[in-house]
């Protein structure tokens, strides 16, 4: 049906071109048209005071230092403008359970200096860390052998448990080895 209409158009002298017409639409269109921006819209959401416990539980001590960061982000926006939240308003636990608990053991403290000074950082804030009693077994530590920044539960799983009944949200941050520099991929 199609090919005969096209014959029958092309018998009264109307030649139809869909394709030609809509390019000349769209070149004026983009000649004449709105300009619109090709850049990121940037949007300032209405953030309540946040009720968050990270998950810590790597298989590699050191990877407490990017998980760090994870409550940083989430923390740090926040108190900027036009947020301007008090860290007493936010309510934050990091719960620790992997090997990353040889972090919060004082003898470690020259190996993890770093991750230490930055969780009693965090801590001044108002950021509560917890640890888990069995993990703490299971490295034979005492509660005198961890710093006193540091709230030991009975156990980590059962505790966040609760802190979710009660309404805190979860994260758990992923953590990779790093295998370019931002300047690399930029």
């Amino acid at each position: 049906m199609r090919v005969r209409w096209n014959l029958v158009l092309r018998e009264k002298g109307i030649i139809r071109m869909p394709n030609l017409c809509k390019s000349w639409a769209l070149i004026i269109s983009l000649m004449f048209g709105p300009s619109h921006s090709y850049a990121a819209q940037v949007i300032t959401p209405e953030y309540e005071e946040p009720k968050v416990v990270f998950d810590f539980f790597f298989e590699d001590p050191q990877h407490i230092a990017s998980a760090l960061y994870w409550v940083r982000s989430t923390i740090s926006p926040l108190y900027d403008e036009p947020y301007n939240m008090a860290p007493e308003m936010m309510d934050v636990v990091v719960m620790i359970h992997g090997t990353e608990i040889v972090t919060l053991a004082k003898h470690n403290y020259e190996k993890y200096r770093e991750s230490v000074e930055r969780m009693k950082y965090y801590h001044a804030l108002g950021v509560e860390f917890r640890a888990c009693s069995l993990a703490a077994r299971d490295y034979s530590y005492q509660p005198d052998d961890l710093y006193d920044f540091v709230t030991l539960v009975p156990s980590a799983p059962t505790d966040l448990v609760q802190l979710q009944m009660q309404g805190y949200a979860l994260i758990v941050p992923l953590v990779r080895s790093k295998k370019f520099s931002i300047e690399e991929i930029r």
